[in-house]
């Protein structure tokens, strides 16, 4: 018998014992792996193709003349903020494949914060019909689908924070129909707890719900996506129709998980009933692209006398690349505009309607992979019976990089 170890131990006794242990016959040998570097970072392969994983980072750096976040009462208006510069975002991300090309899995940390974002396992074997579980933000509206480093805008409007259904744990079904004929499609239909990033549990017996059908109007698929940086030669649009209802104790959701409109307290288990939809279109052409949203969403608050808040709200946004118009403007750069409104109504509270205007600049050093985008941005606050209309402005410059 061949020796692979000798091992030597000191008993209680005082005696020396020995084990002898076989060498295997054959070791199977490891698969050899091509390592690549492209636009989803480092990418580990099998020469068999049977595994794959993908590293990549991303910073994004950022500089505000006040207070970064969005201004939401008439309080944040009156309040006077200092400037604020340092990281937004850090993230972390691994994907790839295992076993099959179309076994894939994903996975995203938030490493200045210091919790999971995302995690999920996807069935991609037919166009038509696949099939993913775990923890994502669901395809309820493009906004918020398209990555925050996929933004044409510095940020997402003011309605994203009201009409979002966010992140959460659960489950879908998905795909595409009829590719490339008038009647190109994708659909998702999905359910989830309803309470929001990082909780595994409903508060009830009634799930959240979401479904969204998109019509790929030019027979191409319409993905998740801001800016026409391919300034194509051929239109690319989508129509898509979607909507949610959702019974929990919140009002709202974010990456931070569950939380509450204004006026609407902590809520308790199930004590929210939520309804809502939005109409959606999209558009790119020779380096101009376009997308705007119409939202309405009911809550009504089952544990007081189902007092009903209706909230709707829309944006429109384009973005352009004028070298395609003069030659005299950088090829790198892009100008995008902004219009977004939101109103709230309730029997209780004044009605009150929000408002955003707001003018960016995108460079381009390598795509969203690498940019530094600059915005300039109007927020207004209007309530019923109130005399003054407070505006808030807001000057910002990010550095977007992705490794």
């Amino acid at each position: 018998m061949a020796l692979n170890k000798l091992s030597r131990r000191w008993l209680a006794g005082g005696l020396f014992t020995f084990s002898v242990l076989p060498v295997a016959a054959e070791q199977q040998a490891l698969p050899e792996v091509d390592v690549t570097y492209g636009s989803k970072g480092f990418e580990f392969t099998t020469a068999d193709d049977r595994f794959q994983m993908q590293i990549r980072g991303r910073l994004q750096l950022r500089y505000s003349n006040t207070n970064d976040s969005q201004p939401v009462t008439i309080q944040d208006y009156e309040q006077v903020y200092g400037d604020e510069f340092g990281i937004n975002r850090a993230r972390l991300k691994i994907g790839g494949h295992a076993y099959q090309p179309w076994l894939k899995y994903y996975l995203e940390y938030e490493l200045q914060q210091g919790y999971l974002l995302d995690y999920r396992v996807m069935i991609e074997k037919y166009d038509a019909l696949k099939f993913k579980a775990g923890q994502w933000k669901f395809e309820y509206s493009r906004e918020r689908s398209i990555s925050s480093g996929g933004q044409q805008m510095l940020d997402r409007s003011i309605i994203n924070r009201v009409f979002t259904i966010d992140r959460q744990q659960g489950a879908a079904i998905y795909g595409r129909l009829n590719a490339g004929s008038p009647l190109d499609v994708n659909y998702w239909l999905g359910i989830g707890t309803g309470t929001g990033r990082g909780s595994n549990q409903n508060d009830d017996r009634n799930a959240l719900y979401y479904g969204r059908l998109q019509w790929n109007v030019f027979g191409e698929e319409m993905g998740f996506k801001a800016s026409d940086l391919k300034l194509r030669d051929k239109p690319l649009g989508s129509i898509a129709v979607a909507g949610s209802t959702n019974r929990s104790a919140y009002t709202r959701f974010s990456s931070s998980g569950g939380g509450q409109l204004p006026f609407f307290d902590g809520g308790e288990d199930s004590q929210y009933d939520i309804e809502q939809y939005l109409i959606e279109t999209a558009f790119m052409y020779k380096g101009f692209s376009w997308q705007s949203e119409y939202h309405e969403k009911t809550v009504t608050d089952r544990l007081n006398n189902n007092e009903e808040t209706d909230l709707d709200g829309y944006y429109v946004q384009a973005g352009y690349f004028f070298n395609q118009m003069f030659d005299w403007w950088p090829a790198p750069l892009e100008a995008a505009f902004r219009y977004a409104s939101f109103d709230e109504s309730s029997a209780t509270e004044s009605d009150t309607s929000h408002s955003e205007q707001s003018l960016a600049l995108n460079w381009f050093f390598n795509g969203h992979n690498n940019k530094v985008t600059t915005d300039i941005t109007r927020f207004d606050i209007e309530q019923v019976g109130e005399l003054s209309s407070p505006d808030r402005w807001q000057f910002r410059v990010q550095w977007d990089v992705s490794f």
